[in-house]
């Protein structure tokens, strides 16, 4: 994807609806951690509180008094507590009443409040050392068995955070580890659900896909989920317009193949007569012009109605079945040979005695009509047409000339509509080859132009194999 191009939208629906669920998921998910991290910390501080109460409380059971003096034994306990938390840095200080500091640290900071009204117990956040440190101080009374008077002393415990931080990470990631895995064996779970719900939608494509072509039959709604009921009334609705539209289109097709070569037969019959009446020169040569005119006219409308009944968006579909085509070319050949003994042509057939395909045997026929047709009109008087059937894998008809050919760069250009060589003086509508084009394309067929042996124009016509 270049680096301007805009995001666009995943098309696929199922994709559409894992990354509808998959955000969401994953701003709960943050939110989540953010709540599971607050969590996990409180329960580590409340637990590391516990084991600073401890210490400071195994420190305060070893301070005694003789004679007024106060000493200190920090027990072997709370020494291994600070040993084994090598995460963060632990400090403490024990002090008098007065705020002497009697062992520890001696500029760790004094407790929040003193007094004979101060809690004996109390945690607070403090700065040390430029860090920040949990802080716990224990008021312990301490009683001379000497003199029998009792003073107070503070106990001190600080902390830096990392341990606690360390503990809350390592709960969260458990916590997180654990819900990734859930979130997706939900998106699993919820992709092979929207597979199994989209079972009915590619049923659907594919009977769709697998008609056949021009059928326009309702389409089938038992079955089918609500979601997709008014897709399918709408394919249905529509195939029944289409279904008119086709209908209205043959009914013109047809009414206009009548009225418009009727006519035009009348006219040419009528200057056929007109021609067998005595008359000037002149008047002959008019009226051979306007008899090769209508000629041409009528030859026209026939192929342009042939051209439009081909065309494979005019609803009309095409019924194939077994046809042999090497009868069929011969006897083609052989309707032809008249018209090719006029112009002095040689026109024979060469090949297999039958060859089976699969096609039309009406349209069939109207290709190699085209064809002869071209042959014999451009070819030129005297020239060689030869109908050739090549059955194999790929069964094959030919039609071969020893005209001039056409030129390979104008090849392509010949099986469009109305498109003639340059300087070409022979009759013709140029509809010749798209006509052809279009029934090989019915037939699934390849058209391919090349040079002939004779020299002139080939013509192959390649049906797929059996």
């Amino acid at each position: 994807m270049a680096s301007g191009q805009a995001w666009r939208r995943p098309d696929s629906l199922r994709l559409r609806l894992l990354w509808g669920l998959l955000l969401p998921l994953l701003l709960l998910l943050s939110l989540d951690a953010y709540l599971t991290y607050q969590r996990s910390l409180a329960g580590a501080n409340a637990a590391f509180d516990r084991m600073l109460h401890t210490s400071a409380r195994a420190i305060a059971n070893g301070i005694s008094s003789h004679n007024g003096e106060i000493r200190v034994d920090i027990p072997y306990f709370a020494l291994q507590m600070f040993e084994s938390n090598a995460a963060g840095k632990v400090f403490y200080r024990v002090s008098d009443e007065k705020g002497r500091a009697l062992t520890g640290y001696e500029d760790l900071p004094a407790p929040a409040r003193k007094g004979a009204g101060a809690p004996a117990l109390q945690f607070s956040d403090a700065d040390y050392l430029g860090e920040e440190v949990r802080l716990v101080s224990l008021r312990q009374t301490v009683r001379d068995m000497l003199t029998l008077r009792d003073q107070d002393v503070w106990v001190q415990v600080a902390e830096t955070p990392e341990s606690r931080q360390e503990l809350a990470r390592s709960l969260l990631l458990g916590s997180l580890l654990q819900e990734i895995l859930l979130v997706l064996t939900l998106l699993l779970v919820v992709s092979l659900a929207v597979s199994r719900g989209l079972r009915p939608l590619r049923r659907l494509s594919a009977e769709v896909a697998s008609r056949k072509e021009g059928e326009l039959a309702p389409l089938p709604t038992a079955g089918l989920p609500n979601e997709l009921t008014p897709l399918v009334d709408a394919l249905n609705l529509h195939g029944e317009r289409l279904q008119r539209l086709f209908a209205a289109r043959r009914r013109f097709i047809d009414d206009a193949a009548h009225q418009l070569k009727t006519p035009l037969a009348v006219m040419q019959s009528q200057a056929e007569l007109a021609l067998r009446e005595e008359a000037p020169a002149e008047q002959q040569r008019q009226l051979r012009r306007l008899l090769d005119g209508m000629r041409q006219a009528g030859h026209m409308v026939a192929q342009l109605l042939q051209m439009s009944r081909l065309e494979p968006d005019n609803g009309q579909p095409i019924a194939l079945e077994k046809v042999d085509a090497a009868a069929l070319a011969r006897e083609v050949a052989l309707e032809w040979a008249a018209a090719a003994h006029e112009r002095g042509a040689d026109l024979g057939y060469e090949g297999a005695e039958a060859m089976l395909v699969s096609g039309n045997r009406a349209l069939l026929r109207e290709l190699l009509n085209n064809l002869l047709d071209n042959a014999l009109r451009y070819a030129g008087d005297g020239a060689v047409v030869t109908v050739a059937a090549i059955d194999g894998p790929q069964p094959c008809l030919e039609v071969r000339d020893s005209g001039p050919g056409i030129p390979e760069a104008e090849r392509e250009k010949v099986l469009l509509r109305f498109y003639r060589l340059a300087g070409e003086r022979q009759e013709g509508s140029g509809l010749g080859l798209a006509i052809v084009r279009e029934i090989a394309g019915r037939h699934g067929a390849r058209l391919s132009l090349g040079r002939a042996e004779e020299g002139g124009l080939k013509v192959g016509l390649r049906f797929p194999a059996a």
